[in-house]
Order: C-alpha cells, then sequence, then structure tokens
C-alpha cells in the first residue's frame, strides 16, 4: 500500500511539474504575440518566421545553479541594459574628458557599433545553419524575431524597404521600445546625439549575413533625444547618404555620422599605407643628398688636381672626407629598413674604413677597435651628422699625425653608458696610443680648422669634453643622449 501512494505521489509530483513547465513557457515574453510589424507583401514571410524562432525560444532553461541560460543547447547570457547604452557611454566621456562631449561620444560609439555589427554576424550565422535558412528574405526575416525575443527591441519595417541583395538593398525601420533610448530614458537623461548604436550594429550585421553584402545602418531620429521614435535608415556603405540626404533631419542636426564597420581599422589601414608612401619618398630624399653630396666630393676632389701647394690640397682632402662621412650617413638611412635612425656600431664600422681607405699610407700599420655597449645603439637623424663628422675629425687627425715615425699604431673609439643614476648620458672615448698632441697647441683657444670643430660638434650635441696627452691621445666626451 504505501509503495503504491508512493508512485502516486511521484506521477502526481511529474504532473505538476509538467504543468508549471508549461506555464511557464506561456508566460515567456513575446510567445503568442506579435514581435513584428512588416508590410503586407511579406508579412507570411515573417510569420512563418514568428514560428520558427518563437519554437526555438520556448526551450529556454535557466540553471543559476551553474551559471548558464540555455536556448535549444545555445548558451546565452543577460546583460543589463543600462550598462551596454547610457552608463557605457558615460563612463567613456568620463575617461576621455580631455576630448569634446562629440568626439568621445564617437569614441564610444565606434567601440559599440563595432562589438554590435559582429554579434549581429555571428547570431544571424548560427542560427540560419541550426535553422536550415537559405533564401536571403528567410534570413532576414528571422532578424527582427530574434531581435524582439533576445530584448534588444521591436520592429517595425516601413513600406517603402526594398530589402534586395544588391547594392540597392534599402530598409526604413523603427525600434519603438529600443533598450538604448529606453535606457537613457529610465535614468532621466537627454542626448544631443541618437544612442541606439548596438540596434544599428546588430540588426545592420543581421542583415549583412543575410545577404552576403555589406551594410551599415544610421539612427535618425530617437527617443533619448526626445524624438517620436528611433527610427532608422540601412543601406551599402557606398550609398547610405543618398538615402540620408532624402530623409528628414531633425532640426537639431545638420548632419548624420555614419558609422562603418571597423572604421578604426580601415584608418589604421590608411595611415599605414600613407606611412609607407612618406617612407619611400624619405628614403628617395636620403638617396639624392647622397648622390648630391657625392658629386660634391668628386668635384672637390677634380679641383684638387689642379692645386700643387701641399697644405692647400691637404684640406681638400679633409673636406673631401668631411662630406663623405655625411654622404655614408645618408646612404645607410637610405639602405636601413627603419628610417629612425642606424645602428651606431655599423656606422662607426663604414666610417672607419671609409677614413683608412683615404689614408692608404698608413692603413696596414693602423689598427682600429670600435665598441659600442650602450642600450640605444640608435644613431638618430637629429645627431647623426654631428656626431659623425666629430668622429671624422678625432680619426682624422689621428691617422695623419698620431704615428709619425712610428711603424705601428691603434686607435679606440668606445662609446658607453654615464654609470649611476644619469640615465640618458653616454661616454666616448677616441684614444690613440702615437706620439701625442704637441705642447704648444691649446685646446681652450685651438688655432686649427679641425680642434675648432671639434669644440662646435661638441657643443652641438651637447657636450663636454676633455683631452689627455699622456702615452698618445685621449678625447673624453659626455652627451645627454635623450
Amino acid at each position: 500500500m504505501n509503495e503504491s501512494n508512493d508512485i502516486d505521489s511521484l506521477r502526481a509530483e511529474i504532473e505538476a511539474l509538467r504543468s508549471e513547465n508549461e506555464k511557464l513557457r506561456r508566460r515567456f515574453p513575446g510567445v503568442g504575440g506579435e514581435t513584428v510589424r512588416v508590410p503586407e507583401a511579406i508579412r507570411p514571410l515573417f510569420e512563418e518566421a514568428q514560428k520558427t524562432v518563437g519554437e526555438y525560444f520556448s526551450r529556454l532553461k535557466f540553471d543559476p545553479t551553474h551559471g548558464t541560460i540555455e536556448i535549444d543547447e545555445q548558451r546565452y547570457v543577460l546583460v543589463r541594459a543600462s550598462s551596454l547604452s547610457y552608463e557605457f557611454l558615460h563612463t567613456i566621456r568620463n575617461l576621455y574628458a580631455d576630448r569634446d562631449e562629440k568626439e568621445s561620444f564617437i569614441i564610444g560609439r565606434n567601440f559599440l557599433f563595432d562589438i554590435a555589427h559582429v554579434i549581429g554576424l555571428e547570431d544571424a550565422h548560427a542560427f540560419h545553419n541550426r535553422m536550415h535558412l537559405s533564401d536571403p528574405i528567410s534570413k532576414l526575416s528571422a532578424g527582427p524575431v530574434h531581435f524582439a525575443y533576445s530584448g534588444w527591441a521591436f520592429v517595425d519595417i516601413h513600406p517603402d524597404s526594398r530589402p534586395s541583395p544588391d547594392e540597392n538593398f534599402f530598409l526604413k525601420y523603427d525600434h519603438p521600445f529600443s533598450f538604448e533610448a529606453d535606457s537613457w530614458i529610465r535614468a532621466g537623461k537627454k542626448s544631443d546625439l541618437p544612442v541606439c548604436i548596438m540596434n544599428a550594429g546588430y540588426s545592420s550585421g543581421w542583415c549583412e549575413a543575410s545577404f552576403g553584402i555589406p551594410l551599415t545602418a544610421v539612427e535618425i531620429s530617437c527617443k533619448a533625444c526626445g524624438d517620436e521614435s528611433c527610427s532608422f535608415i540601412m543601406a551599402p556603405p557606398q550609398r547610405i547618404h543618398e538615402y540620408l540626404d532624402k530623409s528628414k533631419i531633425p532640426a537639431r542636426q545638420s548632419s548624420y555620422d555614419v558609422p562603418e564597420f571597423f572604421e578604426r581599422k580601415k584608418n589604421e589601414e590608411q595611415i599605414e599605407a600613407s606611412l609607407r608612401e612618406k617612407e619611400v619618398l624619405l628614403k628617395e630624399v636620403h638617396h639624392r643628398v647622397k648622390n648630391n653630396l657625392q658629386v660634391i666630393s668628386s668635384l672637390l676632389n677634380l679641383q684638387s688636381s689642379f692645386i700643387e701647394d701641399k697644405a692647400a690640397k691637404g684640406k681638400f682632402y679633409d673636406s673631401i672626407d668631411r662630406i663623405k662621412s655625411m654622404a655614408l650617413l645618408h646612404e645607410m638611412l637610405y639602405r636601413s629598413k627603419d628610417l629612425s635612425g642606424i645602428r651606431l656600431q655599423d656606422y662607426l664600422d663604414n666610417l672607419v674604413d671609409s677614413l683608412l681607405n683615404s689614408y692608404s699610407l698608413v692603413k696596414g700599420k693602423v689598427k682600429t677597435v670600435i665598441a659600442v655597449t650602450v642600450k640605444n645603439d640608435r644613431l638618430h637623424l637629429d645627431k647623426a651628422v654631428p656626431f659623425g663628422l666629430l668622429i671624422n675629425e678625432l680619426v682624422t687627425n689621428a691617422l695623419k699625425y698620431a704615428f709619425e715615425g712610428r711603424a705601428a699604431g691603434e686607435i679606440t673609439i668606445c662609446l658607453t653608458e654615464e654609470p649611476g643614476d644619469r640615465e640618458h648620458f653616454y661616454c666616448l672615448e677616441v684614444k690613440d696610443n702615437g706620439i701625442g698632441l704637441p705642447a704648444d697647441i691649446s685646446i681652450e683657444q685651438p688655432k686649427t680648422l679641425g680642434l675648432e670643430l671639434v669644440a662646435a660638434l661638441a657643443s652641438q650635441l651637447d657636450g663636454i669634453y676633455t683631452v689627455e696627452r699622456s702615452n698618445g691621445t685621449r678625447y673624453s666626451f659626455l652627451f645627454n643622449w635623450s
């Protein structure tokens, strides 16, 4: 008897659960009611879509113990409406307080539009596949119904709409109960610009997936602005302005700002293309400067052949070496992948090698050691010319005078970072083990052009320097390299 009572009790509980489940199904928002208003000509398609989407959403399952909401084995999430509208845009405005209000609004709008457009695209693809929809109009008809069931908005499509799978696509529609405008109204706030951004992005994404053509949507009136309705126009991006120009613009607006999907990406691509073009032009400038310097060097070399005075001819050769040091810099920048500068080690290696070739009589006798041990080993253009000329003067002086009467010698160039907390300060040492500077040469009041240039170039580089005369000559420079 007890066993029979238990079975009857279980059956009663099962029946009660079934009854409760049916009540919940009937209470599910939108079931049995109209979810979209459309022109009579296409009403049958949307009525069929309402049945399809309604059946899909009737399989709703809430499971808070696992934190899941599922519909037909697809997982969904609930998000508070205002956090994606009024509150989101308010936070963006605070983050970009240094910009004017419209600019900060557009930053937030672009972000919301892109996200919603992607969601609309992917929701449409998933739903089309799951419901086995293939015809563009059938795919589109599921969109507004799905839109209503998922809480975005009710859709009222105007009779003059032309949803065709080509560049003539045109859709005009209202969202009488848009969640975005509603969030502003509930917050007691009024906007100067239309706020139903995600509605525009999602609906254009769904229609784009349905028809296989790029589409965008623009809200032309908005309840959050005090207008009677939230109205939209959707069309291909290249034709949207044509339809907007024919629409009735509210008095508060002088024009419409059209969002484009991933507008930031397109802008970045344009900037990158412009940058590449400028890099090509800049490389060409460096190439031409190098060629012009080589022409000047060649002219000086030709002129020197007519000069018999050795001292005068030597000054010509010194000038040629200075020009070559600058030409080398432009040649390396022309060949570099990074136009912001060239590697110090590479430049010094090439410059010293060029000077050794100019003084072929000492090339086999003089050993050179070049060591660059700094974190930022890039030589930027603003410092490159004076730095190159400074090295040119010091190495040239050593090659010309330091090893007279000697069979061999060594020139060492070291660039290191200043120890301690003095950030961006570099130490340059150029030394030789030659005969040393004559005692009658004053560093403070130099009488030769070469030493005058050394002082001037060090000053140009914001540096100070000292000279030691024991065991050869040693120049030590301290630069602020920032």
